[in-house]
């Protein structure tokens, strides 16, 4: 998790990026009252993972019901990765490498205790969806950012 936080969002992958948009997508469209999945789709759609849609949908729909503190999720056009979102970026990796016990550990903090399951199997629906489509979930390890040597 700590690998995200505070990093800007372009130093993730195309598929890291693609999740990020996704969570920040779904959660302006539910603080707008509009249906998230339906302001999504198009964009899932076009990158060939529309059939991971629904089960992406239950996964922000329970972690927004049933999280013990409410989730902070950036805008759109937020130029960092905030720390519920990193929480959540590592969420997804650990569900796509079948990381069950690690992602359920993690979620236990997030979420009631009787969503965690629910939440889990759903997220590792979504992410199996998007492997098998060719997105690259399985480290989605941010690039390093350049340092800048001070002496």
């Amino acid at each position: 998790m700590y690998e995200f936080v505070d990093r800007p969002v372009d130093s993730l992958c195309n598929s890291g990026r693609f999740l990020l948009w996704a969570m920040r997508g779904w959660t302006r469209a539910a603080e707008r009252g509009h249906c998230p999945p339906r302001a999504i789709a198009g964009s899932f759609a076009g990158m060939g993972v529309l059939t991971a849609l629904p089960d992406f949908h239950m996964t922000m729909v329970l972690i927004n019901r049933d999280s013990l503190e409410k989730i902070a999720i950036a805008p759109l056009e937020y130029p960092g990765i905030v720390e519920h979102e990193a929480v959540l970026i590592s969420l997804w990796r650990d569900c796509a490498n079948a990381d069950a016990d690690r992602a359920r550990a993690t979620l236990a903090f997030l979420v009631d205790e009787d969503t965690v399951g629910p939440i889990s199997g759903a997220m590792t629906a979504a992410a199996a969806g998007l492997v098998a489509a060719g997105f690259d979930l399985s480290e989605l390890t941010a690039q390093p950012v350049k340092e800048i040597g001070i002496k």
